[in-house]
């Protein structure tokens, strides 16, 4: 049995993803491609072979009968509207982060999957399927090093487009610190603080950059999380977690060291793509095969939401300076486990 997927949006990741999906993954295959721009979903058709069905109306693939379940990579403004028409039509749907870019669109979603009785809503936080992050959190969980106390992470990019904002350090950069964290420690979130050290010399004008973001947790858990889009040497991803009777570190993955011209030398990943591209991998197979037995996995359109509403808080306190409560009413019964 194979799971028949419609892709809505056929950008970088939507091209990306049609490819994963049709060469990579076991069990799915690529029957329809959805864009706004009729030649992005042609150009996305040809590279999975030229035999899906092509739509320029994301509600005509969703209806379609031949297509089982929805996959949305549109950029982030455009997920709630096919989400909300995926759920109508019972179909699952994987969407790429953001759930949406409002918490106020989330709970839509929310509401609509609570509605209609049924999980369907996948977000594509690649975090939680990498290696890395479950080796620690495995880790954790063992017991073996106590319990968590404190988190140090560094969210390090080599330098970002002249259109990224100071919003957008935890929108598009820490909000996969805001969800990867509590999924790793088995806490939610409680306040956040966003501090503004001195703007590097290497930001463009307008943006503050880097800065520091304290989430503490409701079980008294705090991170520290660094975010520094301009550090100008890559991009670097660390994770420590200080634990009552040990640390656990995650550093960047190794390569390997060269000695040259009188120097010792370790390369680091370029990009997010390169660091996580095995990520993607596992959590569309691991989508598909859950899918084909009528169950989800993974995160859920309520953790979704609560990101959001962490993330308004974080941008909140980026300009008040202040401790920001993170609010969310409380874990419905639908989506507890």
């Amino acid at each position: 049995m194979e799971l028949r997927v419609g892709i809505v949006g056929c950008g970088m990741i939507g091209k990306e993803h049609a490819k994963r999906l049709q060469y990579k993954v076991q069990g799915a295959t690529v029957v329809a491609v959805c864009d706004v721009f009729e030649a992005g979903a042609k150009a996305a058709n040809e590279l999975i072979g030229g035999n899906a069905k092509v739509y320029t109306d994301a509600d005509a693939l969703i209806n379609d009968p031949e297509v089982d379940a929805i996959v949305v990579t549109t950029p982030g403004q455009f997920h709630k509207n096919p989400i909300l028409s995926a759920i109508k039509a019972g179909k699952p749907v994987f969407t790429e982060k953001p759930l949406t870019n409002t918490a106020a669109e989330c709970k839509e979603i929310v509401d609509a999957e609570i509605a209609g009785g049924k999980h369907l809503v996948q977000v594509g936080f690649m975090r939680r399927y990498d290696r890395g992050y479950n080796q620690v959190k495995e880790m954790i969980d063992s017991g073996e090093f106590g319990a968590p106390m404190l988190i140090k992470c560094t969210h390090r990019a080599e330098a970002v487009a002249d259109d990224y904002t100071t919003e957008m350090a935890v929108t598009d950069t820490a909000i996969h610190e805001i969800d990867v964290l509590p999924w790793l420690i088995g806490d939610e979130w409680d306040e956040v603080q966003c501090i503004m050290p001195k703007t590097t010399k290497n930001a463009h004008e307008g943006l503050k950059d880097p800065q520091v973001m304290i989430m503490k947790t409701k079980g008294g858990i705090v991170t520290v999380l660094e975010v520094n889009v301009n550090c100008g040497f890559g991009y670097d991803i660390n994770c420590e977690v200080v634990c009552e009777d040990g640390v656990i570190n995650l550093p960047c993955p190794s390569f390997p060291t060269t000695r040259k011209n009188f120097q010792v030398a370790t390369a680091i990943e370029k990009n997010w793509m390169l660091r996580f591209i095995d990520s993607y991998d596992v959590e569309l197979q691991d989508w598909v095969d859950v899918t084909l037995k009528g169950e989800t996995t993974g995160c859920s359109a309520w953790d979704g939401y609560v990101a959001s509403i962490t993330a308004d808080a974080l941008v909140a306190s980026q300009k008040s300076g202040k401790i920001e409560k993170v609010v969310t009413g409380g874990t419905p019964d639908f989506y507890k486990k």
